[in-house]
């Protein structure tokens, strides 16, 4: 089922909340009706895709973090311009992170590569994390 613009609007709300970041957009693909481009300012950064399976409606947010392990915190705190994102580990995990805003969980990046030079933040979104926006 295709995104719609109300999706799009309270989409984009929730992302501004969740980085920090009032410059995050989010404007619908027009390749694709279930995706939509997010940009912060001028460059896209991510997408979101709905994904309608099983009867429930849910979004997913992926962002390529084109940096190392070792500066995945200082890029993503640059980049949103908020300090409150952190890197956390994750239990017997050592191919991926957790980001958090302050004590709030917000997603998972895993690596790319085994050598570690790239990762991807993947960030689920239900359908009830965006009735207040």
């Amino acid at each position: 089922m295709p995104l719609e613009k109300t999706e799009v609007r309270k989409l984009q709300a929730f992302l501004r909340h969740s980085f920090g970041n009032d410059e995050m957009r989010v404007a619908l693909n027009p390749r694709n009706v279930e995706a939509a481009d997010v940009h912060l300012g001028e460059r896209k950064i991510g997408s979101v895709e709905v994904d309608d399976e099983d009867g429930d409606r849910s979004f997913s947010f992926d962002m390529k973090v084109p940096v190392g392990r070792e500066t995945l915190q200082e890029y993503l705190r640059m980049l949103f311009e908020n300090d409150k994102l952190k890197i956390v580990a994750r239990a017997r995990k050592n191919d991926s992170v957790e980001l958090n805003s302050g004590d709030d969980f917000l997603g998972v990046i895993s690596a790319d590569d085994p050598k570690g030079k790239s990762y991807t933040l993947q960030m689920a979104i239900l359908d009830f994390d965006l009735e207040d926006f």
